[in-house]
């Protein structure tokens, strides 16, 4: 992470001090049946990351990762096969407020192919056993905990 990006998230947690006591968000691994992840590069953030974002006020988390996987990857859940939780982490690196929850799924159809925006760079499945050298630890973590069927940590 950039200086830059560094400054714009410590004072991105400072106004949610304020607003929101705690920050939950959401991150979804998408895995499909070749045994592709998909993972998206920020506009804002170094590296390569699993989509997500933000739980919105009166938005269950569900409904986040719901939205997030639109927004972020035109990634579509089938209705009825909801993901599957797969754990919940302290983010401490963003702050002493900051929670995420994951979810694996792997029931979805993807929309169309993502168009860069102001948030997304790009989104791209990769092999799970392929990643792209620059995905982020806290993204290969995650993916570990899931291929190798470990407990999830307690920090992101």
């Amino acid at each position: 992470m950039t200086r830059r990006q560094a400054l714009l998230m410590r004072g991105a947690h400072f106004v949610w001090r304020f607003t929101r006591g705690m920050t939950l968000g959401v991150r979804g691994a998408a895995i499909d049946a070749e045994n592709r992840v998909c993972l998206v590069r920020h506009t804002y953030m170094d590296g390569w990351h699993l989509p997500g974002g933000g739980v919105e006020p009166g938005e269950t988390a569900l409904e986040a990762i719901d939205r997030e996987f639109r927004e972020e990857a035109e990634i579509v859940l089938d209705p009825g096969a909801a993901p599957a939780l797969h754990g919940f982490y302290f983010n401490r690196r963003a702050s002493r407020r900051d929670h995420v929850v994951l979810y694996v799924a792997r029931a979805f159809t993807v929309r169309a192919e993502k168009r860069p925006d102001r948030e997304i760079a790009a989104a791209r499945f990769f092999p799970l056993d392929a990643l792209p050298p620059d995905t982020t630890p806290a993204t290969r973590a995650r993916l570990a905990e899931i291929t190798d069927g470990l407990p999830p940590a307690i920090d992101w």
